[in-house]
């Protein structure tokens, strides 16, 4: 008998505890053990990792990282099913001490007072680029993981530049990390079933391409770029810098009727250390 949870028991955890899964909170829940097995397998996850885990629900994934880690957090908004998943644990019988369950936003979470090193989640959908990207800039021993998210968010994630689906979202998370789509996922491994398409994303990590100041600055000039994607820079630039937008795209070797679709991560990294320096001799 399998330790992981089937259809029959997803649905029976959902009538004891009253669920009603929400769309609010993307609840949807992953039915089939084999899917669990394959993402915890995609992120190669190994006995001594501390995995981190990001809306667990009713626990499917997490029996299948409390199988391979030595110790599996959990971080979970919903308190019945926080309250729940360390019995679910138990009556599998998974080492109660392995697992250590937080009932808080993710969105919000800075620090743990353990040091995770594999990101593994079925992210809701519906936050998924900030829960990461926090993830992601608030938790560097994390060096790898996979994600779980709706399909159009993971062809953003994965894009290159020049790419109509690449934006503010893959520019960020390149700050800290390569990220690919490592395969999609049927519709039916979930319950509900939702009316979206989902992919999974594994990312490893690299050092930051700058330092703190300058990751601040970059993103800011991402942020302006993109909410003016189909304008050219020195005009989507223009009420960022005090000084002339042009001049500065220029003295950063970009060229100012570019437009933000086509630029790296390095590249977006000039401007914003131009921007930092058009603010200190201001």
């Amino acid at each position: 008998m399998s330790n992981l949870l089937g259809a029959a028991e997803v649905r029976a955890l959902d009538d004891q505890l009253n669920l009603k899964p929400t769309k609010k909170l993307g609840q949807n829940f992953v039915v089939d053990a084999n899917t669990c097995r394959k993402i915890v397998k995609l992120a190669a996850v190994e006995k001594l990792d501390i995995a981190l885990e990001i809306g667990p629900g009713l626990g499917s994934l997490t029996l299948a990282l409390l199988e391979e880690a030595s110790q599996v957090i959990a971080i979970e908004i919903d308190s019945r099913l926080a309250n729940q998943l360390p019995i679910t644990a138990a009556e599998r019988g998974f080492d109660q001490d392995k697992l250590k369950v937080i009932n808080a936003d993710a969105i919000s979470i800075r620090e743990l007072s353990f040091k995770p090193t594999v990101l593994v989640a079925n992210l809701p959908y519906n936050v998924s680029v900030p829960v990461l990207l926090n993830i992601l800039e608030h938790f560097p021993t994390i060096t790898r993981g996979v994600v779980m998210v709706q399909s159009e968010v993971a062809d953003r994630l994965a894009a290159v530049a020049n790419n109509k689906d690449y934006g503010s979202p893959t520019v960020k998370a390149n700050w800290w990390a390569h990220l690919k789509i490592a395969g999609n996922v049927s519709r039916s491994v979930f319950w509900p079933i939702p009316n979206v398409d989902s992919s999974l994303v594994r990312f490893d990590r690299h050092l930051p391409a700058g330092s703190e100041a300058e990751r601040v600055a970059t993103f800011t000039v991402v942020d302006h770029a993109f909410a003016k994607r189909r304008k050219m820079l020195r005009s989507a630039l223009s009420q960022l810098f005090k000084s002339n937008a042009e001049s500065a795209l220029i003295q950063a070797g970009i060229d100012p009727t570019s437009r933000g679709e086509v630029l790296t991560v390095e590249q977006f990294l000039k401007i914003g250390k131009q921007l930092l320096n058009d603010k200190s001799t201001k």
